[in-house]
């Protein structure tokens, strides 16, 4: 029997039993049922209102329902929603050109889920690894950090220093070379002629919000320049304007070979991604080599034009660095002797404790104020762009209530 509208008048203790009987049990979520959004704030089933200070994992550094964006996928979805790439579509062209006067990069190739893009950029690499620069077949490597997060497919798990990603998943796939994250020496080590990429995340999220050495990536793309070695950045969480920049490597004078974004580039409307790179990189793909059917569909293309064009107009790059700063400042007086550190850039902050920070979640949540735990210890801080002032010192009591407590 199909499910009747009755299911929108169970309580939120009746979806969660619904939830883990039916569900996998992949995720360890908060005990709360968002039934509706706007900007920065959600209410659940029993209309209890919340902020949401993790905004999807930065997918929604725009805000929840930007109307914005909402007008151009409604607007979209009244013409043409997908064509495959069969056929050619009158938005993918205008997500180019916007992607291109965005990035600086040459081209772009669209896909749905991060973890895609990041699969494309593995791809590109190694096949300009052999193609190019002339990598024998079957040897090329691809450096990457430890403690990265580039996504959950059997390939880029294979790239994880973390033991769960790995877990009961092999066989794995071969190619990848760990190094410690920040480790400019350690790069130059680790490359030999085999060597196609560098990819690397400009902050980790996953990892805690961890941030490195000033310089770090300024020295890594010395390196990779001087070994012909592409310098490849994830900006799927840290981009479209987290950190204060647009994109978070923009904190130092480095030009990259490609960019990975995804996440905020459909402000959390569609799934949306794309690796952009420069042209001698991604001319290596030939038709039938590579693609999605859904990838570059005109719905997600018309959603991630606006989605940019508010980044853009609302200038939120700078709203994080502004909010992001007088944020930290904030939580950097907080009184608590498990309190280890506080770091971030813009509006993208990590508190780690010396214990677990699970608890500290679940009893900010009961003060409305939604957050996730990371690594076990650390808070993740990552409110929408669009929050002002007076609400982060909203959020800001409610944090000193908890961790004062």
């Amino acid at each position: 029997m199909i499910a009747t509208e009755e299911s929108a008048r169970l309580t939120s203790q009746e979806f969660i039993a619904l939830e883990d009987r039916y569900g996998a049990h992949n995720y360890h979520p908060l005990d709360v049922i968002v039934e509706r959004a706007e900007g920065i704030w959600v209410w659940d089933v029993e209309g209890n209102r919340y902020l949401d200070f993790l905004a999807a994992y930065s997918a929604l550094n725009q805000g929840h329902c930007h109307p914005a964006i909402r007008a151009a996928a409604e607007e979209q979805m009244k013409k043409v929603t997908l064509t495959s790439r069969a056929f050619r579509n009158d938005q993918l062209p205008r997500l180019y050109q916007l992607l291109h006067e965005l990035t600086g990069m040459d081209v772009a190739l669209p896909m749905n889920s991060g973890a895609e893009a990041v699969e494309t950029a593995f791809k590109a690499a190694r096949k300009w690894g052999e193609k190019v620069k002339g990598i024998p077949a079957g040897r090329q490597e691809i450096i990457v950090c430890s403690n990265n997060f580039h996504g959950r497919t059997i390939t880029i798990v294979s790239a994880s220093s973390d033991a769960q990603y790995r877990d009961g998943f092999g066989p794995l796939t071969p190619g990848f070379v760990v190094i410690a994250y920040g480790d400019a020496g350690a790069l130059e080590t680790a490359i030999t002629a085999n060597t196609c990429a560098f990819v690397v995340e400009p902050i980790q999220g996953e990892a805690g919000i961890q941030i490195p050495p000033a310089g770090f990536l300024e020295e890594a793309a010395r390196i990779c320049r001087a070994h012909d070695v592409l310098f490849i950045l994830d900006e799927i969480q840290s981009g479209l304007g987290r950190t204060g920049k647009m994109f978070a490597y923009q904190h130092e004078d480095v030009v990259p070979d490609g960019i990975i974004v995804g996440k905020a580039l459909s402000g959390g409307f569609y799934p949306v991604s794309a690796f952009v790179t420069r042209k001698t990189v991604m001319d290596v793909f030939t038709p039938g080599d590579h693609g999605s059917t859904f990838g570059g569909n005109p719905l997600a293309c018309a959603i991630a034009r606006a989605a940019l064009q508010v980044i853009v107009d609302e200038d939120l790059p700078a709203r994080s660095a502004r909010l992001g700063e007088y944020f930290l400042g904030r939580l950097k007086t907080l009184k608590n002797p498990h309190i280890r550190e506080i770091r971030g850039r813009g509006l993208w902050i990590g508190l780690e404790l010396d214990r677990a920070a699970r608890p500290y979640c679940e009893a900010l949540k009961d003060k409305g104020l939604l957050c996730k735990e990371t690594h076990v210890n650390v808070i993740r801080f990552a409110p929408p762009l669009v929050i002002t002032k007076d609400e982060l010192d909203w959020a800001f009591d409610r944090i000193r209530e908890v961790m004062e407590a």
